[in-house]
């Protein structure tokens, strides 16, 4: 098995924000733009998992599967058209939740898993 590579680590919460584990990056924790509008959090959103890809070497056409939690649910309707902005007809498969979130000005957060192969030609 090959060996899991810690690309960022978080050592006040104990977590890592990008794992790379065979051919398989998990990346978690991805906000922004936190105290502004849900259209702003969820571009942020994109801009950081963006950047984490980069860490692994990746962009967003090898997410293979996202996790999207709201505070608020009804803000999923703001989602579809800013995912076409980012991933341009390669669309992961996804997963919407609520939750409650540790401070009041978060709206949203993605969790995401990419691949990353040899084989890594993708095709829709």
């Amino acid at each position: 098995m090959d060996k899991i590579k810690r690309l960022e680590v978080d050592e006040f919460w104990a977590d890592s924000s990008v794992i790379e584990a065979g051919d398989y990056i998990f990346v978690g924790y991805c906000m922004g733009n936190e105290g502004q509008s849900i259209e702003a959090q969820i571009s942020g959103a994109f801009d950081v998992l963006k950047s984490r890809l980069a860490m692994a070497g990746l962009e967003m056409d090898s997410v293979v599967k996202m996790d999207c939690l709201f505070k608020n649910i009804n803000d999923l309707n703001y989602l579809p058209d800013i995912i076409k902005k980012h991933f341009n007809g390669k669309y992961p498969a996804r997963k919407a939740y609520t939750t409650d979130f540790i401070r009041e000005g978060i709206l949203f957060q993605i969790v995401a898993i990419a691949f990353k192969g040899s084989n890594n030609e993708i095709t829709h």
